[in-house]
């Protein structure tokens, strides 16, 4: 076969059609899957309404329901088991489950002054005032980065738990979906992504049918329960007589651990309050007044169901444990409640009732994740603006929505959810540390806030009391789940995880904002500088004979200086020390290809291709060090991806070598393969 190049007539019109159709169908899919692209003049047409606005900012706190109540019963039956009270795996329910009603009304107080404190933050910072944004106001960078790094460990954990307790929900229902949880999780977290890459307001309508609709059938529950209830048999005086002597037996040792351990559990129902003051920006119309009844009502009815699937579950004894196996999740105390409400669940209208509940209380887990879709790229993209992330991650998509901080998102729950088996039991005790860590840092700032503004004659003293109200309750609870959650009941990872990682994140975003500020000052720096000429020597790097070397060849004399240029060739000797039949090719061709440019030969016997070159261009750098070096390297371009992948892995490996060494410029000349010769 003749080695030498041919003269083919050029057909650009096959590589460019091949091209323009592969980018035309990729687009096509993109504009299926996410919608049409919007101008940022749009943006005014993203705003969503209250409607919307509750499905969207209040599913994570209403969906809390599906298990606050079960980990506060988790947490009761595991003291219960570790004091000696009750056998390990028990079915009965020990009076001493009756703690959860109290220690829900704790949770309900909470709620309250929670849900006070934060309509003031909306009050006052009707742009959205998250954690980050009050504590970097108020409080100083340390803290709003705590704060920021809290967040965001929480947004991951959001979507993890909440779907993760979606799928077990579904599983205590339909049963031959068990041992499919960590797939269908992971699955219902890539739509959830792809509903959000399409704009909030398309997520937020698809998402409005599930959060109603829970709320609808959970009222239908805790209605027909209550029902249930008043009209069945009262407790007889035996039963009561029981309850008390075996509260007082245990009162005695550990009767205030195991409330503080249970108050702990439960305060998983406080996680996602704070998003709605993050969002506010996306309300239509005077946004911070629409934020402040969003957050009215999302109180009322998380309190109202919160409150109901406690006294329920009380009533008819409902309990719930850990499983043994990190591997498995036991039913969930809601679909206890649910069959134990309803009756016979195993055909008939009851079947239907039940099989719809837990199916909307799946779908509301799923919705829940929404929240931290909102959440985590509009905090990674203020965070980035900021210069303590990438600021590639401030960058709006072709929806106006942060698609890199959603991609993110998306990636590090599923990782989560794969390494902890869609195990609910695993994620719920990391929840809410990073959730009263945020709580505690935005009350804090805003009692600075309010006495930043005592002397502008606003009524600023009330304001502070209750967001210090709000401070030392959420930093009590926040002590409180330190210790008591410190290390895990079931011995798998612990709060430790979650308080090891903030720092280390604090560290990062450090880094990354010191790296910005030192690039800025540099850039800076040059623009007091004169602008002078360099000579310019120029290195076409070459291997063998073919179009893509003369592309090469022509293009490095357009760029050379007064003849500055040469070849360059690395040849590999072989075990006898002689020279390759490639070199020798190449040195009976270049006289009559090469324009009269001078070949150089570089001899290597240990097979290596990029440190001659290197240690050749640190000797001329040495003798000339005042000029640029320009190295041009030809390159193949296919239209195939995969095809792409089986050439130019030399090339890559010497630009990412050659680009950091001051003076030194790369430059590719693609080949276009089939826009030459067509497909082969």
């Amino acid at each position: 076969m003749d080695r030498h190049p041919k003269d083919h007539p050029p057909r650009p019109e096959n590589g460019a059609k091949a091209f323009i159709t592969q980018e035309l169908t990729l687009s096509g899919v993109k504009r299926v899957l996410l919608g049409r692209r919007l101008a940022s003049s749009e943006i005014k047409d993203t705003k969503i309404n209250n409607a919307i606005g509750l499905s969207i900012f209040s599913s994570d706190a209403l969906s809390s329901v599906a298990y606050a109540t079960q980990e506060i019963m988790a947490s009761l039956s595991g003291s219960l088991v570790h004091l000696g009270v009750i056998a390990a795996g028990g079915v009965l329910a020990h009076p001493l489950f009756r703690l959860s009603i109290p220690v829900s009304i704790g949770i309900i107080l909470l709620l309250i002054i929670l849900g006070m404190s934060y309509r003031q933050t909306i009050s006052a910072y009707p742009t959205g005032g998250g954690a980050y944004v009050v504590a970097q106001n108020n409080l100083g960078e340390t803290a709003s980065l705590a704060a920021g790094a809290s967040l965001l460990i929480d947004y991951v954990l959001t979507v993890a738990v909440s779907v993760s307790s979606g799928v077990a929900n579904i599983t205590s229902a339909f049963t031959f979906l068990k041992g499919h949880e960590v797939a269908i999780t992971i699955a219902a977290i890539l739509i959830i992504a792809l509903t959000n890459l399409r704009g909030v307001k398309d997520s937020g309508k698809l998402f409005a049918i599930p959060t109603y609709g829970f709320i609808l059938l959970m009222m239908i529950l805790l209605g027909t329960g209550t029902i249930k209830a008043i009209i069945g048999p009262a407790p007889t005086r035996e039963m009561i007589e029981t309850s008390v002597s075996a509260t007082v037996s245990v009162s005695q040792f550990a009767l205030v651990t195991l409330f503080l351990r249970a108050f702990s559990s439960g305060c998983t129902a406080l996680t996602g309050i704070e998003t709605i003051s993050s969002g506010v920006a996306t309300f239509k119309g005077q946004s911070a007044q629409n934020a402040s009844k969003i957050m009215f009502w999302m109180i009322a009815l998380l309190g109202v169901m919160f409150m109901g699937v406690t006294l329920l579950a009380d009533h008819f004894n409902i309990i719930y444990a850990h499983s043994g196996d990190p591997a498995l999740v036991s039913e969930t105390l809601l679909s206890k409640l649910a069959r134990a409400i309803y009756g016979d669940v195993s055909a008939g209208f009851t079947k239907l009732v039940y099989v719809t509940t837990m199916g909307f209380t799946f779908m509301i887990l799923i919705v829940a994740a929404n929240s931290s879709y909102v959440g985590f790229p509009t905090l990674s993209a203020i965070m980035g603006r900021n210069r303590y992330l990438p600021n590639q991650l401030a960058n709006q998509g072709d929806r106006l929505v942060f698609s890199n901080g959603i991609m993110i998102l998306t990636i590090a729950s599923c990782l989560l959810v794969w390494l902890l088996n869609a195990n609910t039991d695993l994620l719920l005790p990391l929840y809410a540390v990073g959730v009263f860590t945020g709580f505690t840092i935005s009350q804090t700032g805003m009692v600075v806030h309010w006495w930043k503004l005592k002397k502008s004659g606003e009524k600023w003293l009330s304001k502070a009391i209750i967001n210090g109200i709000g401070a030392i309750t959420t930093a009590i609870v926040l002590l409180d789940i330190v210790i008591l959650k410190f290390k895990a009941e079931n011995g798998f990872g612990g709060v430790w995880v979650v308080l090891v990682s903030v720092p280390i994140l604090v560290y990062c975003f450090l880094k990354v904002h010191r790296h910005y500020v030192r690039v800025n000052a540099l850039l800076a720096i040059s623009r007091t500088e004169a602008l002078t000429l360099r000579k310019n020597r120029v290195i076409v790097l070459v291997s063998r004979i073919h179009h893509g070397t003369l592309e090469a060849i022509r293009y490095a004399k357009v760029i050379a200086e007064g003849g500055k240029i040469e070849a360059l060739c690395i040849d590999c000797l072989d075990e006898f020390e002689r020279p390759s039949p490639a070199r020798q090719a190449l040195e009976a061709d270049w006289p009559h290809y090469s324009g009269g440019i001078p070949l150089r030969i570089i001899e290597n016997k240990y097979r290596q291709i990029v440190e001659p070159i290197i240690d050749e261009l640190n000797k001329m750098r040495e003798i000339e060090p005042n000029l640029t070096y320009t190295f041009v390297l030809p390159e193949f371009v296919t239209d195939s991806f995969l095809s792409n992948i089986l050439h130019n892995q030399t090339a890559l490996r010497l630009k990412t070598a050659l680009r950091p060494i001051p003076n030194t410029v790369v430059v590719s000349v693609p080949f276009q393969i089939e826009a030459r010769f067509g497909e082969y």
